[in-house]
């Protein structure tokens, strides 16, 4: 069983930058490959970046690909998601999640994940 929490939501000015964590509790976060989501209103949960277990390998959506990073740090069991030169379309609730211990599939569909974090609201003004 893996729990996550985000952190680092927050309210920026467009052209900032956010920084999410997503803390992992259990033994196997390593073993995880990992993702973050979003969903703004009135839209479908979307796929923003995934991360592979060891870090080696990252993929991103087209629509944050050169502006948002994925990394993680398996000593501290944490994901990060750093977002640069935020738009007001990048307004949502971002939501971490783990695909399931060793899985060859980065976790880019929501199908590939088995768990899930509550979530962080990113709000960008213009």
């Amino acid at each position: 069983q893996v729990q996550l929490v985000e952190s680092g939501g927050g309210l920026v000015q467009a052209g900032g930058s956010l920084r999410l964590s997503c803390a992992a509790s259990g033994r196997t976060f390593s073993t995880n490959p990992m993702g973050w989501f979003r969903q703004a209103p009135g839209k479908e949960r979307e796929f923003v970046a995934a991360i592979s277990m060891s870090g080696g390998s990252t993929y991103y959506a087209d629509a944050v690909k050169g502006r948002f990073t994925i990394s993680r740090d398996n000593a501290k069991a944490t994901v990060y998601l750093q977002m640069d030169s935020l738009k007001p379309q990048d307004t949502a609730v971002y939501s971490c999640a783990a695909a399931g211990p060793y899985s060859r599939l980065l976790p880019t569909t929501a199908n590939r994940c088995e768990y899930w974090g509550q979530g962080t609201q990113v709000t960008v003004s213009s």
